[in-house]
């Protein structure tokens, strides 16, 4: 029987505890998930880590937005990577391209060197790049663990025979991850026409805030009024769905 992961992005501590108790394999840790995820606070960090004993990967990224960053953006990824490694991740995600579309090889290269012995994902930046096979074949070569892709484009079963592709030229030097619009409706597909064992999904949610005053002002704010959440029946579905 084929041993197949699944990995769960959460925003916070309650997310990443349902995540948890749904059995997720691995935690990739986010703040601020409707822009993509950036990097969670030290303090969350420390606590999930604390807590849980689940592979935790927080996403090293310091802002929203694009993946081509400046020379101070670069310094503080690599201060983040090395506090990472001082609380006890198990890995870290991140992504980095230049102006013209190719992977940032070179400075890609220092984070997963300053991440060691830590794991490196790289994530959908990878789905933004001008030539994934070349990316691959450089990602390889640095050591990265894994790539997190949606097969460039916006969901990963609209990118499924990229993905199918990648896995085949990455012959296990790589973990090929598909992620983005994962669910149980469509994760044993993506297993069968990829032959990925590896999947990455947010399955993220909203539940209603237990404020007993709400204001009436803000009463239709969902900012306001509602939090993030994740089903821990969802995180088994998508389990069983990959596995019945």
């Amino acid at each position: 029987m084929t041993d197949y992961t699944i990995e769960i992005a959460t925003s916070d501590f309650i997310t990443t505890k349902s995540a948890v108790e749904g059995g997720a394999d691995r935690i990739e840790l986010c703040a601020n998930l409707a822009e993509g995820g950036t990097t969670p606070s030290a303090s969350l960090i420390k606590q999930c880590r604390e807590s849980f004993s689940t592979l935790l990967y927080p996403i090293i990224r310091p802002r929203g937005g694009d993946f081509l960053y400046t020379g101070e953006e670069f310094t503080i990824m690599l201060n983040d990577i090395k506090l990472c490694r001082q609380l006890g991740c198990d890995g870290v995600v991140l992504g980095l391209l230049l102006a013209n579309g190719h992977i940032d090889k070179d400075r890609s290269a220092r984070l997963v060197e300053a991440a060691y012995p830590m794991g490196v994902t790289f994530h959908r930046a990878f789905d933004r790049c001008a030539d994934p096979f070349l990316a691959l074949k450089r990602l390889i070569a640095m050591g990265c663990e894994r790539i997190l892709t949606s097969g460039q484009q916006p969901a990963a079963p609209d990118g499924v025979d990229l993905i199918a592709e990648l896995n085949k030229v990455a012959n296990d030097r790589l973990i090929i991850m598909p992620g983005s619009g994962v669910r149980k409706e469509n994760i044993k597909m993506l297993a069968e026409k990829t032959g990925c064992t590896e999947f990455h999904s947010s399955l993220r949610g909203k539940k209603q805030s237990p404020m007993e005053f709400i204001h009436p002002a803000f009463k239709d704010s969902a900012e306001s009024y509602q939090n993030n959440a994740i089903d821990v029946e969802e995180v088994k579905a998508l389990r069983h769905a990959l596995t019945a």
